[in-house]
């Protein structure tokens, strides 16, 4: 099956396979900070007390964890820009419906992270005379994403695998590059081996520390 694997047409291949990894990586890390962010927000409005906050956010959340993502980027992508009337782009439509698909399963991470945070925490801000806010941003916040540190790494690897979903709106990221060349040179074999072999060790990577950050605050 190796007897005839072309290295040359990786060579000749690396620098726009390099620019659909770019494509890739940008797409993962504006996904991250923003899917983080957002999901914050929406596990802060899901524990607050005021009934209509946090139904509104368990309703988004359930929501978006009920669809498929590829359909939420048809949605942002063929939708959204003709109910607003004028065209959003690519990137950015795609970079929106990840930001708010991804928001709904960070918001569960963090949630979790907070409620992991001893109660006894809360107590203490008070009685240092902080408020709810500034409890939850100099005590809690910090020890809960500590805690779920290890599982937002593993979401994030999910994330990265899923952006090459992209191709469906025809947005060139490192798997969709590969197939392009792959179909242009006939070399599927050596394309897809390759794609495969980078996806293995950057997600293998991302387990092996999140395994390791598991370890460490075990102890």
């Amino acid at each position: 099956m190796f007897g005839g694997f072309d290295y040359a047409v990786l060579e000749r291949a690396l620098p726009l396979l390099w620019q659909g990894m770019l494509f890739t990586l940008q797409l993962t890390g504006l996904a991250i900070c923003g899917g983080v962010f957002f999901g914050t927000l929406l596990a802060l409005m899901r524990l607050s007390p005021f009934r209509p906050v946090s139904f509104f956010a368990a309703s988004y959340v359930n929501f978006f964890r009920s669809l498929p993502l590829i359909l939420v980027i048809f949605w942002f992508y063929f939708l959204v820009p003709k109910m607003l009337g004028w065209p959003i782009g690519g990137f950015y439509s795609v970079l929106i419906a990840f930001v708010m698909f991804e928001a709904a399963y960070y918001c569960e991470i963090i949630r979790a992270g907070i409620q992991s945070v001893t109660r006894a925490q809360v107590h203490a801000g008070s009685a240092l005379g902080l408020t709810y806010g500034q409890t939850m941003r100099l005590i809690i916040l910090p020890q809960a994403f500590r805690n779920m540190l290890p599982v937002l790494l593993t979401q994030s690897i999910i994330m990265f695998q899923d952006t090459s979903l992209v191709y469906v709106v025809g947005l060139k990221d490192f798997l969709t590059t590969a197939d392009l060349i792959a179909n242009r040179d006939n070399r599927p074999v050596e394309l897809f081996i390759f794609a495969a072999v980078v996806y293995f060790v950057l997600c293998l990577i991302g387990s092996t520390s999140a395994r390791r950050l598991q370890r460490t605050y075990a102890i």
